[in-house]
Order: structure tokens, then C-alpha cells, then sequence
């Protein structure tokens, strides 16, 4: 932001790179990142695996807590590996510098509202070379390529 930092967690299926839950938050406090799970998981259902960082909000008890209640394995990252997580990693990219660099928000409700916004554009929008020039939202919810006019 223009003064201070906001922290984003996002949960972010795999296969398709939707982001199917996010948060901010201007401490590293676990209950942000709990929150996300919870939506994810109310919304989309559970996943077999989850995968995550080492993060102290990813290996918290309140964290892995959640994923243990319902019975999802839990991967984690080698520690300073980001290759582990280059989805994730690719993710927090474009979102810098699509949409954070761009705009230096004065507050954190702007930070929620144009982040909010963002990830509208990247699921539903934005084609990824690396999913065939599709969205996130066609391969999730298994949608045909649009033709071009």
C-alpha cells in the first residue's frame, strides 16, 4: 500500500489456478488464512491434499487443525523452496504487478476491493498460456474455448 503492508493468503486449486477463497489482513495472525480454508472448503469442497508453506499461519494448530478435522493430507513445501509452490508463487507475481504495483493503495478496504476485483478478472478472464490460453473458471467448472470472433 501507499503506507504499510496488507498480508494476502488465496487457496488456489491446482489443476485449474482458481482462486477459490482469499483474505487480507495487516497482521500474520492464523486466523485470516483459516478463514479462507473454511470458505474453500464450505464452497468447493475438500481436497485430498492440501498444500501449503512453512509459514507459522500454515503449520499453526489452528491451520493444520482444520485440515486434520476433515481429513485432508497435509504437504508442505521444503523450507525456502518456492519451486515447491510455483503456482502459488506465479500467482503472488501477477498479482503484483497486474494489479498491487499499479494502483498503491490508501487503505486497506481499497487493497480488499481492487484485489477483490483482480481476482474476478484472473479467474474469469485472464487466459493462461500454461492452461491452453483457457481461464481458471473454464477448467474448474470444465467450460469449452470460446471461439474467437
Amino acid at each position: 500500500m501507499a503506507r504499510g503492508f496488507v498480508y494476502l493468503v488465496a487457496i488456489v486449486d491446482w489443476f485449474s489456478r482458481r482462486v477459490l477463497a482469499w483474505r487480507v489482513s495487516i497482521t500474520l495472525a492464523t486466523d485470516f488464512c483459516v478463514e479462507a480454508l473454511e470458505e474453500a472448503l464450505t464452497r468447493f469442497g475438500k481436497p485430498e491434499i492440501f498444500n501449503t508453506d512453512q509459514g507459522s499461519q500454515f503449520t499453526s494448530t489452528e491451520f493444520t487443525g482444520v485440515l486434520q478435522r476433515e481429513k485432508i493430507a497435509i504437504s508442505m513445501d521444503g523450507k525456502g523452496c518456492w519451486r515447491d509452490n510455483v503456482f502459488v508463487e506465479r500467482l503472488w507475481r501477477s498479482v503484483k504487478y497486474e494489479e498491487v504495483y499499479l494502483h498503491a493503495y490508501a487503505s486497506v478496504p481499497e487493497a480488499r476491493s481492487g484485489i477483490r476485483r483482480y481476482f474476478g478478472f484472473y479467474n474469469t478472464v485472464r487466459p493462461h498460456s500454461s492452461l491452453g490460453c483457457r481461464t481458471p473458471d473454464q477448467i474448474y467448472f470444465n467450460q469449452p474455448l470460446l471461439a474467437a470472433a
